[in-house]
C-alpha cells in the first residue's frame, strides 16, 4: 500500500495562536478523512476570523486538545524555531501470529504534515511604542491586526489546500470503516532535532508505505 503525504505551507504565527491554528487544520483533515457518520458542527477560531468544522466527537476533540497543550510546552521550551505535527493514517494487522507471539504493524497510508514557525512576540521601546497603542504582548495593535490579517489569508490557503489534497488522494484510501479511521498525532519531543523531528519521526516518515512492526 502507497502512503500518500502532504506538505502544508508553512505558518508564522504567535504562541498565542497555536490553538486556533492547530484545532483549524487538525480538525479540517479528520473531517475530510472520516467516512462514517458524524455529526459536524462549525467552529469559530477564538482569534482568527475563521469558521472551520468538526466532526462533533467529543473524544476527537479531547485528543486533539491534550496534543495541542503537549506541542505548546514544547514551544515554550523551545521559542522561535521552525517545528512540524504530522498527522498520520493506518491500518493495522496482525505479523505473524501465533500461539505466543502476536505482534501488531502499521500500515501508513496517509500522512499530513503541518509546517509551523512559532516566533515570540516583538517587543518595542517606548519611543518605537509611541506611534501606536502597545497590547500585551508588546506589539502595536496596528502591526497586530496586519500580521494576524496575514496569518488568516496563510491559513485558509492551508485549509484550501487540505481541501483539493483530500478530494484529489482517494484510491489509497482503505475500505470504509464503521468508525474513524486509526490514526496518530506526532508532535517534537524534547530530543528533537532543530526542525522539531526526533529520530523515530524521522524513520517513520523514511518508511512511509511500508510495513513496520511495533
Amino acid at each position: 500500500m502507497n502512503c500518500e503525504t502532504c506538505q502544508l505551507k508553512e505558518l508564522v504565527l504567535e504562541p498565542t495562536e497555536i490553538r486556533d491554528v492547530l484545532r483549524c487544520i487538525l480538525h479540517t483533515i479528520f473531517f475530510h478523512r472520516t467516512l462514517s457518520l458524524v455529526r459536524p458542527k462549525d467552529v469559530d477560531c477564538d482569534l482568527l476570523d475563521i469558521t472551520y468544522v468538526q466532526c462533533g466527537l467529543a473524544e476527537l476533540e479531547k485528543e486533539v486538545d491534550e496534543k495541542i497543550d503537549q506541542f505548546i510546552a514544547w514551544v515554550e521550551k523551545h521559542p522561535n524555531r521552525r517545528s512540524q505535527v504530522c498527522l498520520s493514517f493506518f491500518d493495522e494487522k496482525n505479523k505473524n501470529p501465533g500461539w505466543f507471539v502476536n505482534k501488531t504493524e502499521r500500515i501508513y497510508w496517509e500522512q499530513w504534515f503541518i509546517n509551523l514557525h512559532v516566533m515570540s512576540p516583538k517587543r518595542y521601546s517606548k519611543s518605537n511604542s509611541s506611534k501606536g497603542i502597545t497590547n500585551f504582548g508588546g506589539n502595536t495593535l496596528e502591526e497586530t491586526s496586519s500580521r494576524r490579517a496575514a496569518l488568516e489569508s496563510s491559513l485558509n490557503e492551508v485549509l484550501f489546500q487540505i481541501i483539493n489534497f483530500a478530494n484529489e488522494k482517494k484510491d489509497h484510501i482503505p475500505a470504509i470503516p464503521d468508525r474513524i479511521f486509526n490514526h496518530e498525532i506526532m508532535i517534537p519531543s524534547s530530543s528533537d532535532s532543530v526542525f522539531g523531528w526526533n529520530t523515530d519521526v524521522i524513520r517513520r516518515v523514511l518508511n512511509s508505505g511500508h510495513p513496520y512492526s511495533l
